[in-house]
């Protein structure tokens, strides 16, 4: 017999329950068996070294109130709303094998709702039906001295043709040094099982997870986390805190380039852009204009500046400072600009 833990959030954020994951990966006793379960509603989660501005299109995810998070673990980018529930286990290093976890929640889908599934790969749990495989659970894992964790999904009825619309990079000239996820085919399985959802996956998972280790469900009080715990945590909100903020969810992104090309009314404007952990790092504007100080005011401005429409704003703000003669190119100027930067 192990030693079990079980948390539930009760919160949908995001940065809320990813902060929770990263807090049980680093606080947590390893030498009990951790299950944590949870959902995000309308959020596009990115990997850790992927490029919000070439992985996702910002701009419909803006209109629509898609918010954006960074895991700390690898991986593609994925679309989560309340017909995906989210699953992490801790356990200990000694022992561990990424083959348990998986088979928990085979067991579950299988004892519960008839879904005979298989894990794929090192990563992936799918189905076979007469088009092959099709990909409904994907996962992450990592390890460490003492602790293995091992993170993922399972698609019950995710609306699927927003995949499109927040995965599908927005056309920019823009060059990216990170990955490009590769899309796989995936389904929802209350294609299988209709009756599938949050509140009866979870405790089929429940259950198979202390069969597994040897306990009754009965004897585990499940511990529910709401955003008010973090007043009592510290390393709750630290990490709450820290994943939420512009930095690391745009800040963490891989270098990247991009061009601008606009007819303004008082000329032509090329903007080269190079950005460095979200922030402008370097740029070149090149212009027909009468104005050269306005130019190098522009370029002199841009540079140390987040590649968003915020650091436009200071950036204009600055060359008005030191050109104020040319405050209305200056608006334009940043009108432009703040129209083709996403965020």
């Amino acid at each position: 017999m192990s030693k079990v833990r079980i948390f539930m959030s009760s919160s949908l954020n995001p940065w809320f329950n990813i902060a929770t994951e990263e807090w049980i990966f680093r606080e947590m006793d390893p030498t009990v068996q951790t299950l944590y379960l949870w959902q995000n509603d309308n959020t596009v989660v990115i990997g850790r070294n992927q490029n919000p501005w070439t992985e996702c299109n910002l701009p419909k995810m803006e209109e629509d109130g898609v918010m954006l998070a960074r895991r700390m673990s690898g991986g593609g980018a994925v679309f989560h709303d309340l017909g995906n529930t989210c699953f992490t286990f801790l356990s200990p290093r000694e022992g561990y094998n990424r083959a348990t976890n998986s088979k928990i929640i085979l067991k579950a889908l299988e004892s519960r709702f008839g879904i005979k599934g298989e894990a794929s790969g090192r990563n992936d749990l799918i189905v076979r039906d007469d088009q092959g495989e099709k990909k409904f659970s994907g996962s992450a894992f990592r390890e460490t001295r003492d602790r293995a964790f091992h993170h993922g999904t399972v698609l019950m009825s995710v609306d699927l043709s927003r995949l499109a619309n927040y995965l599908t990079p927005h056309p920019k000239k823009m060059l990216s040094k990170g990955r490009t996820s590769v899309r796989a085919r995936v389904m929802n399985l209350n294609e299988i099982a209709p009756e599938i959802r949050h509140e009866t996956l979870c405790p089929a998972i429940i259950q198979t997870f202390c069969e597994h280790y040897g306990v009754s469900p009965k004897s585990v009080e499940i511990e529910y986390l709401t955003p008010e715990n973090l007043a009592h945590l510290p390393g709750l909100q630290q990490r709450f805190e820290e994943l939420k903020s512009w930095d690391w969810r745009f800040g963490h992104s891989p270098n990247f380039q991009t061009q601008l090309t606009e007819y303004l009314s008082w000329g032509f404007v090329d903007v080269f852009l190079d950005s460095e952990h979200g922030k402008i790092s370097r740029v070149e504007v090149f212009s027909d204009s009468l104005f050269p100080q306005l130019i190098e005011s522009l370029q002199a401005s841009l540079e140390g500046q987040p590649y968003s429409k915020h650091g436009i704003e200071a950036a204009a703000a600055r060359a008005k400072e030191s050109t104020p003669d040319y405050e209305h190119e200056i608006n334009e100027f940043e009108a432009w600009m703040k129209a083709q930067v996403e965020i």
